[in-house]
Order: C-alpha cells, then sequence, then structure tokens
C-alpha cells in the first residue's frame, strides 16, 4: 500500500479540518426550515448527551443529521483512498459514538432518530412524517 504524505503543515491540516461545519450544515438548514414551515417547534444544538441538532424536548425526541462520509451512509459512502490509517478508525469511532448516544438517550426516554444528509435531500417529506410519527 502507498501511504500518500499530506502536503500541508499541521496548522495547515487543523485550519482546514477547523472549517469543517459541525452545525448549520446545508441539510440540517433544509430540514430546520421544512419543519419550522409545518409549525413543528424545535430547539437547535440542544444541551443533552449528543447535542441533538433538532430536538423537541416536551416530546423527548432527538434527531440527528449524519453526514454520509462522517457517518459511513451505507448507500453513497466512498472509502477515503488516502491516509486509510487515519480515516479508518476515526470514522469507525464516530459511528461507536453514535450508537453509545443513542443508547445513553433512549434510556433517558429519547426517542432518537438519524437521518443521512443524502436522505434529507431526497425524501424531505418523508423524513417529515416521519418525526411527526414519533410524536405518537
Amino acid at each position: 500500500m502507498i501511504s500518500m504524505v499530506d502536503n500541508l503543515t499541521p496548522e495547515q491540516r487543523s485550519l482546514n479540518m477547523s472549517r469543517i461545519k459541525s452545525k448549520d450544515t446545508q441539510p440540517e438548514l433544509l430540514l430546520r426550515r421544512a419543519l419550522w414551515s409545518k409549525g413543528l417547534r424545535y430547539r437547535v444544538q440542544y444541551k443533552s448527551e449528543g447535542t441533538p441538532d433538532i430536538a423537541f424536548p416536551k416530546k423527548k425526541v432527538a434527531v440527528f443529521v449524519d453526514g454520509c462520509f462522517w457517518h459511513k451512509c451505507p448507500s453513497c459512502f466512498k472509502e477515503p483512498k488516502s491516509n486509510k490509517k487515519y480515516w479508518k478508525p476515526k470514522l469507525e469511532r464516530n459511528l461507536e459514538r453514535a450508537k453509545e448516544v443513542n443508547k445513553i438517550l433512549e434510556s433517558q426516554g429519547w426517542k432518537v432518530l438519524r437521518f443521512y444528509e443524502c436522505r434529507i435531500k431526497k425524501d424531505l417529506e418523508g423524513i417529515l412524517d416521519e418525526i411527526r410519527k414519533s410524536f405518537e
């Protein structure tokens, strides 16, 4: 296996990585606007385990918008071609952390919904229905 050398300094790489958004992403904003237009009121970046992207505290429903790359979407994830020793454990840890957060929130009585960004773009109405049904 050929290992590629990073052509950025550690400081430049750090700056690049720090600019990757963890909130207010395009799929998250798309979902929030749709929820708001349907009269569903929510909290953003709710202070609980895992910091859900969208939360309905009174209904105890936590919604996470998972990036297809960062959470290895089964339909569109592409394995990184370089620096695999770095990416594989990092991405696996993201999946483990998501499972841990789900388990903790569910033990506290929350319903946890996770949606990949590609699904939000393709099936927004279906997701809105799923969120509404979770209130029952």
